[in-house]
């Protein structure tokens, strides 16, 4: 689960073996998939996709446990974006809410929809494939989580259109060296390269 390191032409390399698919937290019974650990590290958000996992987005957390109780409350406070599920797996985005700047300035209408929404968040998270790998350096979180979304974000796929776009997100620094990620999976996943720089 943790990276390892290896040395390639003087350029450091880490290989990461990903782990999952894993349940969103506290959805477990319902979708019949295991249980997330709690690890420090990123974690990748994915709809069940194809003959693999979509990435929605990707994450960086100290505690997935904690991180992810506190995105339930978010979702459920309709601050976060909700989707129809049958669409999102089929690598569309067609949203049944906007969360961010939109559900802050629309309180009115989250509240006069509420059942609708929270019904949709339940089918959102408990479709939610979870897939993790422990990275202890915080710099290096940050600059994986960077470079999974921006590859994402220019990709010309249509499946690239329903990923995560209000992230905050702090890519390598000029004065740090490149890292490669060699990505390691049992699993194909759609919006994630073998080997990725960060």
């Amino acid at each position: 689960m943790e990276s390892k390191e290896i040395e390639a032409k003087g350029t450091n390399t880490k290989e990461i073996e990903w782990q999952g698919p894993f349940s969103w937290l506290g959805y477990e019974n319902q979708n019949g998939i295991n249980k997330l650990p709690d690890i420090e590290g990123v974690y990748l958000w994915t709809f069940k996709y194809k003959d693999g996992y979509l990435i929605y987005c990707a994450g960086i957390t100290k505690s997935t446990r904690t991180r992810f109780r506190q995105h339930t409350l978010e979702y459920k406070s309709g601050n976060y974006t909700v989707f129809n599920v049958n669409e999102a797996k089929e690598g569309k985005r067609v949203e049944i809410w906007h969360g961010w700047s939109y559900a802050r300035a629309h309180r009115e209408e989250f509240n006069e929809r509420k059942e609708e929404i929270l019904n949709a968040v339940e089918e959102q998270l408990k479709s939610f494939r979870i897939f993790v790998v422990k990275v202890p350096d915080k710099r290096e979180r940050a600059r994986f989580e960077a470079a999974i979304m921006n590859y994402i974000y220019g990709s010309t796929e249509i499946w690239a259109e329903l990923a995560d776009r209000g992230m905050a997100l702090s890519k390598r620094w000029k004065e740090e060296p490149p890292i490669l990620i060699k990505n390691i999976s049992t699993v194909k996943f759609y919006g994630l390269l073998n080997t990725l720089e960060i």
